[in-house]
């Protein structure tokens, strides 16, 4: 059987409400801020929910001895966001990988064999921005897409295809796939441009702040 991309669309109801959010067009920029730090908390939970290596541990309560789980963290994890518009999702999802290293400068030279690695990107709309990282891993020796885990507010259908047709092992989890781009490359309905609906928040405090 062939391998086919894997994309995952959590039906989780906070993931839902905070794609509302993002879609619509009048929402302020610092409420749209929350709502990528949001969709990058909650996503990132679901991806991550039977892929960290954990391992069985004996505790003692206050009264007893039981058997728990603890995350190893003897397995390195990379947290690597597509800057800017990844590093929105990442500063949600930090809270719930804070062992993780993160990478602002890009990918490290060198990728320890058994590292995992969650990548961030605001978007996937062409698929070729993905793609150029991707190939940037395998040129470092992460050629295994199990080792990889994607976290994207909104996919479409096109870069979806484009990028299962170079890497099908590959998981991404995302709040939605939208089937179109428009005239200009972008995602319909989409979420707008993440960076230049964020930045606008930014003028604003500069503003206020002179």
């Amino acid at each position: 059987m062939a391998n086919t991309l894997r994309v995952v669309v959590p039906p989780h109801p906070l993931i839902a409400h905070w794609l509302t959010v993002l879609r619509h067009g009048d929402t302020p920029a610092a409420l749209y801020g929350t709502g990528m730090e949001e969709m990058g908390r909650w996503l990132t939970y679901e991806a991550v929910r039977d892929w960290l290596p954990h391992r069985a541990e004996t505790v003692t309560t206050p009264v007893a001895t039981t058997e728990g789980r603890v995350i190893e963290t003897g397995v390195p994890l990379l947290a690597i966001p597509v800057l800017p518009g990844g590093l929105s999702l990442w500063q949600g999802a930090r809270q719930v990988l804070p062992n993780a290293d993160l990478c602002l400068s890009g990918i490290p030279d060198q990728v320890e064999a058994q590292a995992g690695l969650v990548l961030f990107l605001d978007q996937i709309a062409d698929g070729s921005t993905l793609l150029a990282l991707l190939e940037q891993l395998q040129a470092r020796g992460v050629e295994d897409a199990r080792r990889l885990r994607v976290i994207t507010a909104v996919a479409a259908s096109p870069g979806l295809k484009r990028i299962g047709e170079r890497m099908p092992e590959l998981t991404i989890h995302t709040a939605c796939i939208d089937e179109a781009l428009d005239a200009e490359g972008r995602i319909t309905p989409g979420i707008g441009d993440p960076v230049q609906r964020q930045q606008i928040r930014s003028a604003s405090h500069s503003a206020g702040s002179t």
